[in-house]
């Protein structure tokens, strides 16, 4: 259960993320998750969005280089270890996590982790084998 996600090339300068920030809320995109990577000339800002085909639309109009990928979105013991003992599921399978990022949520005792990952399938199927919890779409939309 992949759900997709976002990435926006952004300039590593004043204003840009704001900018791209400012056109998903003229469209009234609620952001559920965001990440943001950088280097000395750019950046990836990476977005769980309410709406991606109007997001993409959108920020594609305001001259945003903009992806789509898939994730796969994990609710996770919010206790020590709990994070860890979801990252051994891979190790054990030999599946390379590419990278991660959490959100919160009021509705819910669990940590929620955004992840990509090499090897999208055999993760998702790991993940079942080991009884981890996979959020899709609508499970988002509630939290």
């Amino acid at each position: 259960m992949a759900v997709k996600q976002i990435s926006i090339f952004v300039e590593n300068k004043e204003g840009r993320i704001k900018k791209a920030i400012d056109t998903l809320a003229k469209e009234n995109i609620n952001i559920r998750a965001l990440s943001i990577a950088d280097t000395t000339k750019y950046g990836i800002l990476r977005l769980i969005v309410s709406d991606n085909e109007k997001a993409i639309e959108a920020l594609e109009k305001d001259n945003f280089i903009v992806k789509e990928n898939e994730v796969i979105i994990l609710a996770v013991p919010d206790e020590p270890n709990g994070l860890n003992s979801t990252l051994a599921v891979f190790d054990e399978k030999g599946i390379n996590l590419e990278y991660l990022y959490a959100f919160v949520s009021s509705k819910t005792d669990e940590a929620i982790v955004v992840m990509r990952l090499e090897n999208m399938e055999k993760a998702i199927d790991a993940l079942n084998e080991n009884n981890v919890k996979i959020l899709d779409e609508n499970d988002i939309k509630d939290l």
